[in-house]
């Protein structure tokens, strides 16, 4: 299995395995255990997100640059209030840009700049979704510390993605075939539930256990909106997930663990049931595509949009409001088409 970025390992003169974060103008780290296990990813993870920078990075720093202007926002309370893997995503693509783009000074970056640089990624637009998004926050915080008046990126548009789908949904019979390859009372099956009946992410997948349900009921902060709203979800457990949570042998703090018996990280989780789903012929399927099937189950129920979210715990609605118009339009195309079934036409 091909390593994470920027780390390297060798075999030392007693035979034991040793791995180090390498990252440009960073100061190297020791990463505990092997590859992907929960204690590497771990430290894995916080290094990404919180590195700073060593001397001689510092040393090479030009003022007013914008490679200054990245060092700075770091550092900043903007960036520390992010969310570690949204942490470690804006850095790696900002220190991308810099790269290229480094020693340019921020005053001379204009929104004509912007648009080239979107364009150059349209092909790939996601990528340049990304960026856009990244430079955005750079430059409200070249703004706050009077690097420049204003901000180049604003008026911007995000590129329409290849796919107004994202990740893949998962549909029922691919629901069947992983339940048919992995059994209740297996650490797959499990975890499939959990995904389907809380709605939730990979994060806060790995992170629940049983001291998170009381009266039958799990209570939730998500950890993606945990440092901005905060809300508490209170979702109502399926019968169904309790019957697999009771199947599933457990006695730890999470429900999940990895075969040493410890929490999983999210990355190791994430490339740990990519395996299961392999194994169940399932390639084109992921963890995210749980929540989108959890929520157009909700909709093909007849839920609200803020029924659903009541749930799955959107920020927004607009996303919600897609499943809930697609069931919609199958439950208005049944009852039109068995109308057309008791009329007789005649010419």
């Amino acid at each position: 299995m091909k390593k994470p970025r920027f780390t390297h390992g060798y075999i030392d003169r007693h035979g034991r395995p040793r791995y180090y974060l390498r990252r440009p103008g960073f100061k190297q780290l020791p990463l505990p255990g092997l590859p992907w296990s929960p204690e590497f990813m771990a430290a894995y993870e916080q290094a990404m997100a919180s590195q700073p920078r060593d001397e001689v990075g510092a040393r090479r720093t030009i003022a007013g640059s914008m490679r200054a202007l990245a060092v700075s926002y770091f550092q900043s309370a903007m960036f520390q209030n992010l969310e570690p893997s949204t942490q470690s995503v804006y850095r790696n693509i900002a220190d991308r840009f810099c790269r290229e783009h480094g020693d340019k000074r921020v005053a001379s970056l204009r929104r004509e700049h912007v648009e080239s640089l979107m364009r150059a990624r349209a092909d790939k637009p996601d990528t340049a979704n990304g960026l856009l998004k990244v430079l955005r926050t750079m430059m409200q915080h070249a703004v706050k510390i009077k690097l420049r008046a204003d901000n180049p990126t604003s008026g911007v548009a995000m590129l329409a993605p290849k796919s107004k789908t994202g990740f893949h949904r998962w549909t029922e019979p691919e629901i069947a075939q992983f339940e048919a390859r992995h059994p209740i009372g297996s650490k797959p099956r499990l975890a499939l539930a959990l995904g389907l009946y809380t709605a939730q992410a990979r994060q806060d997948v790995v992170a629940m256990g049983p001291q998170h349900i009381r009266e039958e009921v799990l209570y939730w902060v998500r950890k993606k909106t945990a440092r901005t709203t905060g809300i508490e979800l209170l979702i109502p457990l399926h019968p169904e997930l309790r019957a697999i949570i009771d199947a599933t042998p457990s006695g730890h703090l999470t429900f999940l663990v990895t075969e040493f018996g410890k929490p999983f990280a999210v990355a190791g989780f994430g490339n740990w049931f990519r395996e299961q789903c392999d194994k169940a012929g399932l390639h084109h399927c992921t963890f995210h595509g749980l929540r989108k099937a959890a929520a157009s189950r909700l909709a093909e129920c007849g839920c609200t949009v803020h029924e659903i979210a009541a749930i799955t715990g959107h920020a927004t609605l607009k996303e919600i409001e897609r499943y809930t118009k697609t069931a919609d339009r199958k439950r208005l195309a049944l009852v039109a088409m068995e109308k057309m079934k008791t009329r007789t036409f005649s010419g």
